[in-house]
């Protein structure tokens, strides 16, 4: 069954249910979609009259099998999509960077417990705070509790048997104040873990368990004149204050809130993240994602908020949003604040995407100048080399193509400011040449280009370069002198054998340093124009082989033919076509009578 049978097949027995779709090619899975009704969204992929984008388009083609599996409700084929996404990371689907090596500050289940630093999470009931988005975000909350408050650093087996047989000696930590001594019963283990506890409601978010005993302790100080125990209680008071500033305080009003914000151009999507929690912002992260089927940001938006709450652990019952987003979510309340304190985090998170935005596009922009800055010194170079009188921001280059005489073509291709421009790149059918002549096929086409430009007062190139030796150069001289433009272009021909270069009326040519930038660069230029001469020669002689293969067949005219040659082009294409879709293009009973001379002529 040919493929596109097969998968027509597949497409009919899908289910009208919610779930996701996988797309496969030869090499596995390319796309996971999700759907409502996985059946409707599939069969639209291959819904001619749909108004496709070429990335789609491309996907399309690419597709050999498809798989499906259903779900009950379309928030499970949200969640499922997004899994599949991480698992798989298939080509065709925007990716985002995996979660698992972000930081963790992990409260280690023990006696006496310790506060670490992580990056893996193990089910051994220790308590884990975070992912933090980047290494430094952690260390500066880790850092601010170790200076806080004085916990053990060492992987001593602290049990009472242990402590009891004087097992264990306190370390340097302990005499520069760093450490309470738990491994001599030197602290309590009610005071440790009342330390234990301040440092959960920390990391939780939640400052004023800290800050209220602190405070209660520092009074307590100055009440018995301990003013250096006060002072240091009021540093560490200080530093709370410091801590929870820094994070942003936006609202004691608002708690539990993840805020997601979207601004994109047609390569890329820039967003921003931010972690509410009691009023202050303890999370902020933002990040590209490269398009890749041209997706809409309200799909792009959707996919971001499910990862990212997954990886950062969110169980916030509220989203904020720029944009109207569909997330299918259980006990999930959606907003798009327009006023209001919610309205100003709204605006501080665009305004970091909006930045992100604008440092990505300017540093493009600055790649951009930079590589025309190199363009333009290897234009100077070849300038020097070729002893020309003005930079040669146009090049232009001729090339001839035939097969022992056969379908004799041309090509001509132009780089501006030392880069390809393909809008003016032309291709030429010799008409008035007869035989393999490549002298006189030259003098057409070049003759014929700047005949047009100056019929139409089009700018002539700087630079003409010939794709040949002294022959070739000498009849492209002599169309530019009939032109009565001869002088005002400079022209070379390039020899392949020695790359030598040949200048009009001088029998020795100028051999440019191989290493030389300027060398490469037309080097490149005649290359491109060879493969764009090879190219336009076969279609041409691949479509006279098909076009003549067709007309011989009775029953299928000039017409029937010129209207498959220009959309097919090649009898491999036309095989692979079922009768149903031949039947669209010509009618059932052309349609009948080609199917059957293709696959009878297959089989001998």
């Amino acid at each position: 069954m040919p493929a596109n049978e097969k998968l027509k097949e597949t497409i009919s027995h899908l289910p009208h249910k919610p779930g996701i779709y996988k797309f496969f090619d030869e090499k596995g899975i390319i796309y996971v979609g999700k759907a409502v009704d996985i059946r409707k969204r599939v069969s639209s992929y291959f819904n001619r009259s749909a108004q496709h984008n070429k990335k789609t388009l491309k996907l399309v083609s690419q597709i050999k099998d498809i798989e499906f599996t259903i779900v009950d409700t379309e928030a499970d084929a949200f969640l499922l999509e997004n899994n599949l996404i991480k698992q798989y990371q298939p080509k065709y689907n925007i990716l985002l960077k995996d979660g698992k090596t972000y930081p963790y500050i992990c409260i280690v289940n023990e006696r006496f417990p310790r506060v670490i630093s992580t990056r893996n999470k193990i089910n051994d009931g220790s308590r884990y705070f975070g992912p933090y988005p980047s290494g430094t975000t952690m260390h500066v909350v880790l850092d601010l509790i170790r200076t806080l408050y004085p916990l053990r650093t060492c992987t001593y087996n602290l049990s009472p048997e242990n402590i009891a047989a004087g097992k264990f000696k306190v370390c340097l930590e302990y005499h520069i104040g760093n450490c309470k001594g738990p491994c001599e019963a030197l602290v309590d283990e009610t005071t440790y873990n009342h330390y234990i506890s301040q440092i959960r409601s920390i990391l939780s978010g939640n400052l004023t368990i800290a800050k209220n005993y602190f405070k209660e302790h520092m009074a307590a100080a100055a009440a018995e004149f301990q003013f250096e125990l006060a002072h240091q209680y009021k540093q560490k008071l200080d530093m709370l204050e410091d801590f929870q500033v820094k994070s942003t305080v936006v609202s004691n009003t608002l708690t539990n809130i993840d805020v997601f914000t979207i601004t994109s151009n047609e390569q890329c999507a820039f967003l921003n993240y931010l972690k509410v929690m009691n009023g202050s912002i303890i999370l902020t992260q933002s990040l590209e994602i490269q398009k890749k089927l041209d997706e809409a940001d309200e799909d792009i938006l959707a996919s971001v908020i499910v990862q990212l709450r997954q990886e950062f652990e969110s169980t916030s019952r509220e989203v904020i949003t720029n944009i109207e987003v569909a997330l299918p979510l259980d006990n999930i309340t959606v907003t798009y604040p327009q006023i209001g304190d919610k309205r100003k985090l709204l605006n501080l998170s665009l305004k970091n995407a909006m930045y992100l935005r604008r440092e990505r596009e300017g540093r493009q922009e600055k790649n951009r100048e930079l590589s025309d800055q190199r363009e333009i010194r290897v234009l100077e170079i070849m300038k020097k080399d070729l002893r020309l009188t003005e930079l040669p921001r146009h090049i232009e280059c001729f090339d001839n193509s035939n097969f022992q005489g056969d379908n004799p073509v041309a090509s001509m291709v132009c780089f501006k400011n030392g880069r390809p421009s393909k809008k003016d790149y032309r291709h030429f059918n010799i008409k008035t040449v007869v035989g393999p002549n490549d002298f006189e096929s030259m003098y057409e086409i070049v003759t014929r280009r700047y005949r047009r430009l100056l019929d139409e007062t089009q700018p002539l190139p700087q630079l003409i370069i010939i794709d040949g030796g002294k022959g070739q150069l000498s009849f492209a001289v002599k169309a530019l002198k009939d032109l009565d433009i001869w002088g005002k272009v400079a022209i070379v021909g390039i020899a392949k054998r020695l790359e030598e270069i040949f200048y009009p009326g001088d029998n020795l040519p100028l051999y440019i340093d191989k290493k030389s930038e300027s060398l490469r660069l037309i080097q490149r230029i005649r290359d491109e124009a060879h493969r764009f001469a090879i190219t336009f020669h076969r279609s041409k002689r691949d479509a006279g082989t098909l076009k003549t293969e067709l007309t011989d067949i009775k029953g299928i005219g000039p017409v029937i033919s010129d209207q498959l040659l220009n959309k097919y082009r090649s009898v491999k294409k036309l095989r692979e076509l079922t009768l149903e879709e031949l039947t669209i293009e010509i009618g059932k009973a052309k349609a009948t009578i080609l199917y059957n001379y293709l696959h009878t002529s297959e089989k001998l």
